[in-house]
């Protein structure tokens, strides 16, 4: 399952790298004795801590300029680098455990989605949360895990920050503040760990930096770094059992014989499911490696460039959830799942001075090349628990299990059916930030800039069955059970054997094949000025001009072969199959588009308020007033299959509008006799337009993204600090009550009109017209048609938005003291948070259950001397299973009976050893 080869050549890598990092530190060793004074780096991406009595003052950029957190007028929480490492942060599901108002939802590293104040879409082509590295965006909505090493801070804004940061920042942004080179100044640290998970595998992780100081105006920073994390999932022997959930509670294990019917009645044809041969315990470890270079050249007075690269790879296996129907931290997997995700930024920042204007400039390139494979079985089985008819889904004749040709053909011999996922995704993305602020010596100043994004997705998804390229043929359609002596035998003797192969293209029975470019242009500005001596108003619009294109391919071998799909290179309608050429040449994107390609665009504004009164020495209240927006999109039509009385059709999907989000928030922010600090803010968000994204009935699988309709969410957020001579006692938590404002009616198919449209009106349960069936007719319960029903009403009025918690939080208490020497410390956290709902459509969530509220609790000690540090740790120490989210591998209403829930980290400890120069 693992490349051991691999695994040794990334361990020499890292080997390596701290070895060059070692030696180029040695050289420098006796000028860093002599070196002057640093000098401080651009403003930009300054952070400093100094000391204010008590506390330690944390210089953010969060507004695009240098101040101190307790004078921003919004709500961010920033981590300073020694606070990320104290607490063991290594990845995103480090970090958003400890801010109160971030969320996030997927199923593994590099695969998560993050989220603020509830604000949880489902669908849509954007994402929700801003994400930087520095001054650039790599925004996406699978982000990729960074390194925390070598970093000054991470930001957290909470609420929308159109204003500044444009599209992709609707409920918030997270910024990774990296340490940036110092003139004049030698740096040297390296830093070591061994980690067990408390009945999981062994890991670790070696890091360096450096800092060199070339001349006095040029210097050199470099960071390297690699990890193993052991795994805690184990994927455990079925045994002949086949564990999933009962049709009445998908949550109640229901073992049953691991046999597939095949898609009929016919005893002679079944598959035996065995995961026998890669059963493995710990089987979802990780594997990654990266590091970054950076350069400060003060090229005159005033004047300063700084270009950097940071480049990571991360190879994480299996899923990070598990199945509590198969036992603990447990699942039944059938194939290989890994992710490979490698991805590079490169950035250049220009900070200089047009007389007494601050000018900076900032460029961005990233790159992000995925190789995911994933179990897909359970779709597998899901198919064949509908029963009979579905042979042609499930029987295909292995070749190797064939005798004769042409009509003394024979097959007898069944395909392994299970469905596998892979994948390949690349994106590229070039960004071009301009701004410019007016002189200090002004009573007021204004930062306009000019922004501009090009990314362009590049999709390869297929949903596949190994050999499926190769086989012979497959059984039609109910024809195991209508004429079983037609067994393996070709139509054309009288068999049901259909010759050749569903496959679209290699092995994919479904094939996603698409091209994304999406423009983003925007000018913006933002303005200060005090209205009164301790009085200040802020203002900020932004203009933005957005649109993307998509074209490609999605759909089964049927889909090809008909309307809309044109086979490029000739204009034909419909496509060869298999698919042989290059990629792109089959589309169904947009039938009306001589080159069957999608198109969106929109343009519009947000706007921002704040005013702020420093109506005491440190102690701020503000309020604020921002809005943001989250582009809609197109959607591509969809073919719904055949029923029992009407013909297969296609329909129009109409594109799905902009989201919206307008925030109006109260805060305050105090410093009490340097020994108290509390910041605290009071916000309601009004959410309009939420993209949904669904299943619609008969589309085989296939999605829409909608709008359900508004939604509000009233929250309180809170960072709190108290030192107490030796002891330091800090706590932050976040309230977030969110509930859907008005119906949210559902979507569907009117094969009559040809569209997909959301029902106008919508009824609960055993009302009358609360379900309608593919005719567009209305019933009173799920009975009462033979047709597939689907329930008008998809969310009530105030029904709860999901996958936030309604309260979350973390306290650390820490005790600093002299040991002997040496100094040291205790520290002890709790995090904890309450239970939250996991679809916003009604019955999904019953399908897959709320989680339950959880606390865990932290531990860690550590000496330092001298330049070295030692530090032991324990992570959820008592081992408590808390769950954050569940998911499935399809649509909610099939496969809820196999659904994965993800908890937080078991108990997880180690010893750290630290050297600083």
């Amino acid at each position: 399952m693992t490349d051991k080869s691999g695994r040794r050549s990334q361990a020499l890598r890292a080997l390596c790298l701290s070895t060059i990092l070692t030696g180029i530190a040695a050289p420098y060793a006796a000028f860093a004795q002599e070196a002057p004074a640093p000098q401080a780096t651009p403003a930009d991406d300054t952070a400093t801590t100094n000391s204010t009595g008590g506390f330690d003052e944390i210089i953010v950029t969060a507004t695009r300029k240098a101040e101190s957190v307790q004078k921003v007028p919004i709500a961010i929480q920033a981590l300073s680098s020694d606070f990320l490492a104290q607490r063991q942060v290594k990845g995103l599901q480090d970090y958003a455990a400890l801010l109160p108002s971030v969320s996030f939802a997927g199923i593994g590293p590099g695969r998560n989605e993050v989220y603020f104040r509830g604000i949880v879409p489902a669908g849509g082509a954007y994402a929700s949360v801003g994400y930087y590295l520095d001054e650039i965006p790599i925004t996406g909505q699978e982000v990729p895990d960074i390194q925390v090493y070598d970093m000054e801070r991470l930001e957290a804004l909470s609420g929308p920050q159109g204003t500044l940061f444009g599209a992709g920042s609707l409920a918030g942004v997270l910024r990774f503040i990296t340490a940036k080179p110092k003139i004049g100044k030698f740096e040297f640290g390296a830093d070591s760990e061994v980690n067990k998970f408390g009945k999981g595998g062994y890991g670790g992780t070696i890091k360096s930096y450096i800092n060199i100081p070339v001349s006095d105006r040029l210097a050199i920073r470099a960071m390297g770094y690699y990890r193993k994390e052991g795994g805690y999932i184990d994927n455990t022997d079925n045994k002949g059992q086949f564990v999933s959930g009962t049709s009445d509670n998908p949550l109640q294990p229901d073992p049953r014989p691991a046999v597939l019917n095949l898609g009929d009645d016919n005893p002679a044809t079944f598959f035996n499911l065995s995961n026998a041969a890669i059963a493995k315990k710990d089987y979802n470890p990780v594997y990654e490696y990266g590091g970054r270079l950076s350069m400060l050249w003060d090229v005159a007075d005033g004047w300063e460039v700084s270009p950097s690269a940071t480049a990571q790879r991360q190879i994480s296996y299996g899923y990070f959830g598990f199945d509590p129907r198969v036992g603990d931290l447990q699942v039944h997997d059938y194939d290989l799942t890994r992710n490979d995700d490698k991805w590079v930024q490169a950035a250049l920042t220009v900070h200089g001075h047009i007389g007494d204007f601050d000018l900076v400039s900032a460029t961005g390139y990233y790159y992000r090349n995925r190789k995911i494979n994933n179990d897909y079985t359970y779709y597998t089985v899901t198919y064949d628990s509908f029963g009979a008819g579905y042979e042609n889904y499930l029987q295909f004749f292995d070749k190797a299990g064939c005798t004769g040709s042409g009509a003394s053909l024979r097959c007898t011999t069944l395909l392994n059916p299970n469905q596998y996922y892979h994948t390949v995704q690349k994106n590229k993305k070039f960004t071009q930030e301009v701004r410019l602020t007016t002189p200090k010596t002004w009573p007021f100043d204004v930062t306009v800039g000019a922004f501009y994004q090009r990314q362009k997705n590049q999709t390869d998804n297929n949903y596949a069955i190994r050999g499926l390229d190769q086989i012979v043929g497959y059984t039609e359609s109910g024809g195991g059970d209508s004429n079983p002596a037609g067994f393996g035998i070709p139509q054309a003797q009288g068999g049901t054997m259909i010759l050749g192969t569903p496959a679209v293209r290699g092995d994919a029975y479904y094939l996603e094949e698409f091209d994304t470019l999406y423009h983003d242009t925007a000018v913006f500005a933002e303005a200060h000025y005090n209205i009164l001596p301790k009085v200040k108003i802020t203002g900020g619009i932004r203009y933005f001009w957005t649109d993307y294109q998509v074209v490609g391919f999605q759909g089964v071998g049927a889909s090809a072969a008909i309307a809309p799909s044109i086979f490029l290179p000739t204009g034909a309608v419909g496509c060869p199959l298999p698919l042989t050429g290059p990629r792109l040449q089959c589309r169904n994107t947009n039938a009306l588009d001589p080159e069957s390609i999608g198109r969106y665009s929109e343009q519009g504004q947000t706007h921002k308020v704040v005013v702020d009164w420093q109506f005491a020495d440190q102690k701020l209240l503000y309020f604020n007033y921002s809005t943001g927006f989250r582009p809609g999109g197109y959607s591509r039509p969809l073919r719904l299959r055949a029923t029992d009385t009407l013909p297969q059709a296609v329909v129009a999907a109409p594109p799905f509008k902009s989201e919206t989000l307008t925030n109006f928030e109260i805060g305050f922010k105090g410093t009490f006799n340097n020994v108290f600090r509390l910041n605290a803010a009071i916000y309601l968000e009004k959410w309009n337009n939420i993209q949904y994204g669904l299943v619609i009935p008969g589309a085989q699988g296939a999605g829409y993204t909608g709008n359900a309709g508004k939604a509000e969410v009233k929250g309180i957020e809170y960072d709190a600090e108290l030192k107490l001579g030796k002891m330091t006692i800090s706590s932050s938590g976040a309230f977030n009550d969110g509930k859907l404002k008005g119906n949210f009616c559902n979507f569907f198919a009117d094969r009559i009109k040809g569209t997909i449209s959301q029902l106008s009106s919508c009824a609960p349960a055993g009302e009358a017209g609360s379900y309608i069936d593919v005719n567009g007719d209305l019933f009173d319960n799920p009975d009462a048609s033979s047709n597939i029903l689907t329930p008008t009403l998809a969310a009530k009025n105030g029904t709860r938005l999901p996958r936030q918690p309604k309260f979350k939080g973390t306290t650390t208490i820490r005790y600093d003291t002299d040991f002997g020497s040496m100094k040291a410390y205790l520290q002890g956290a709790a995090l904890y948070q309450t239970g939250a709902t996991q679809d916003l459509n009604e019955a999904n969530n019953a399908a897959l259950g709320n989680t339950a509220g959880f606390v865990s609790f932290d531990f860690g000690a550590g000496l330092r001397k001298d330049n070295w540090t030692a530090d032991i740790f324990i992570q959820n120490a008592f081992d408590r299973r808390g769950e954050l989210t569940r998911n499935t591998f399809c649509s909610i209403a099939v496969c809820a009976g196999s659904s994965r829930t993800f908890p937080i980290r078991p108990q997880f400890f180690g010893l750290k050893l630290g050297y600083r120069y």
